[in-house]
């Protein structure tokens, strides 16, 4: 299921980095990877999710990173943080998943911000509230027809799997 994943992501990756970039600047850019991450934290493990979160960002940091690490300490803040509060949440996964998405890409923006204001003082542009608050809804729009057809995907290949150790296991003793 890792080796799909690791598919889907470099799709994602190539989708954000070529085709998004034509769209105009009202429609958005919803931000794939972020969204693949956050599936992830909510259905890996956490050896492979971490794992795979790492993995995608050192592949954005290859392809579009102007700060090296910044993307792979990003994904695996943000998987951590959102599998610790999955796994300890009282509330059905559907309540709260679309709308951890928005709240925590939002965080993230903010420290993103405020990293490279850190690292760039003079060059960065002065914070906006409505481009963030409107990347942030795209991205939300986006999230919810993204994690329908990865849920489904993930349901299919876990019965596949389920399925083949049913039929492949044989019969009688199996410790002769």
């Amino acid at each position: 299921m890792l080796f799909f994943f690791v598919f889907i992501g470099i799709i994602f990756i190539v989708a954000q980095t070529t085709v998004l970039q034509l769209l105009p600047a009202w429609l958005g850019q919803p931000d794939l990877v972020f969204i693949l991450v956050v599936f992830s934290a909510y259905r890996l493990g956490w050896g492979t999710g971490l794992f795979f979160a790492y993995l995608l960002g050192w592949m954005m940091d290859v392809v579009g990173g102007i700060h090296l690490g910044v993307y792979p300490l990003q994904n695996i803040i943000v998987f951590s943080f959102l599998k610790i509060l999955s796994e300890n949440s009282p509330f059905r996964e559907n309540a709260y998943q679309v709308p951890l998405v928005g709240v925590s890409y939002f965080v993230v923006q903010m420290g993103l911000y405020s990293l490279y204001s850190i690292i760039m003082p003079g060059t960065l542009p002065a914070w906006s509230w409505n481009r963030v608050i409107q990347e942030t809804l795209i991205l939300l729009l986006a999230t919810i027809p993204f994690f329908v057809v990865l849920t489904f995907c993930h349901e299919f290949f876990r019965k596949r799997r389920g399925i083949h150790r049913v039929i492949s296991k044989r019969g009688g003793n199996q410790f002769r």
